[in-house]
């Protein structure tokens, strides 16, 4: 069975989608961290502003809750410009993004997000709209079949994914610019933290913020999900406000620790340690004794762990760092010189 996590960067109900909403930054001057891309955007952006054009396709890839989405709703606010957002899995059939396509006007912007979950025909009539700005929709069938060729306006393709090694070489190949989105320092994210709390009106004590961020993954999503749990902490077991009690209390609540690992991290650690001796193990033996995706493991669990050097990923599976059995308190057994042998 799978483990309900508070740190869970991946996937969000409405309710909290609204939360976050609420919290994104709407223009690059609100945008905090990430400023190599924001660097190389602006100047994208001012160049095609001087030239009248629209800009080219960008492809956003890293961990989920970076900021793929944030970016690219700031990006059609500072180009005035229209933005329609769908993802991979929505569009199944050529006729869903031709829809799409077709009420796109020059300049705005189309948001595709898991954008490597599109299917090969809808991904294959893609490549003309990205390239040549026409599509040819191919209507009714059989005999009676016929193709139109469908010019565009000229527009501009966002694609985000966590997952850029499933994007297809003709694909990836069609975007101008590819941006890897990087983890957040602790600074970045304390401050976001401090922009969210005033949007909150929630107060706060001095040094509280930062320590929500130093347990938040490096992830501005995370943070500010885990000050919504702690607001809410600090409402029904205080007054309202943030102290260092409640902030602690409210995430010892939530089994994080002080490195920002939750159960699952732990569970995913000790597995490696004590079912499979340290390692190598390999993903889906792992996703199997914890009753996990294996999807979910390499997503959203390992990128963390291999950041802060928990975990190493080897040709013959993960293996664990005497850096986390210290953290974890866990000792290895010695292995045998046959049980060695075995591993090769």
């Amino acid at each position: 069975m799978a483990i309900d996590r508070v740190l869970n960067s991946d996937s969000m109900n409405e309710q909290e989608e609204t939360f976050n909403a609420s919290l994104r930054p709407t223009r690059f001057a609100e945008c905090i961290g990430q400023e190599n891309v924001k660097e190389k955007l602006s100047i994208a952006m001012a160049a095609a502003k001087k030239r009248g054009e629209p800009l080219d396709h960008i492809l956003f890839y890293g961990p989920p809750g970076l900021g793929k989405t944030t970016l690219a709703h700031v990006i059609a606010n500072e180009m005035n410009a229209k933005i329609k957002t769908t993802s991979g899995p929505a569009l199944v059939k050529q006729g869903d993004v031709m829809g799409l396509l077709s009420n796109v006007n020059t300049g705005d912007i189309l948001f595709i997000d898991e954008i490597h979950r599109l299917s090969t025909p809808v991904e294959e009539f893609i490549y003309p709209a990205m390239e040549e700005f026409r599509v040819d929709f191919t209507v009714d069938s059989g005999l009676h079949a016929k193709t139109i060729n469908f010019p565009l306006k000229r527009f501009t393709l966002i694609g985000a994914t966590t997952r850029a090694g499933l994007l297809s070489a003709p694909l990836r190949g069609r975007f101008g610019m590819l941006y890897h989105l990087e983890f957040y320092s602790s600074d970045e994210l304390a401050k976001i933290l401090i922009r969210s709390a005033k949007l909150l009106n929630l107060p706060c004590q001095d040094g509280t913020l930062e320590l929500i961020a130093s347990r938040s993954r490096g992830t501005p999503r995370i943070a500010n999900r885990l000050l919504k749990r702690v607001r809410d902490y600090a409402q029904v077991k205080g007054k309202g406000k943030l102290t260092e009690d409640i902030v602690g209390s409210a995430l010892k609540m939530e089994q994080i620790d002080e490195l920002g690992l939750d159960e699952l991290d732990r569970s995913f650690l000790r597995a490696i340690a004590n079912v499979y001796n340290g390692g190598p193990a390999g993903i889906e033996a792992l996703a199997a004794t914890l009753g996990e995706e294996k999807d979910t493991l390499e997503d959203v669990v390992e990128p963390y762990l291999l950041q802060i050097g928990f975990v190493r990923r080897t040709k013959r599976g993960r293996e664990i760092t005497d850096h986390a059995c210290k953290h974890l308190g866990i000792k290895l057994k010695e292995r045998t010189q046959q049980e060695d042998s075995e591993l090769f």
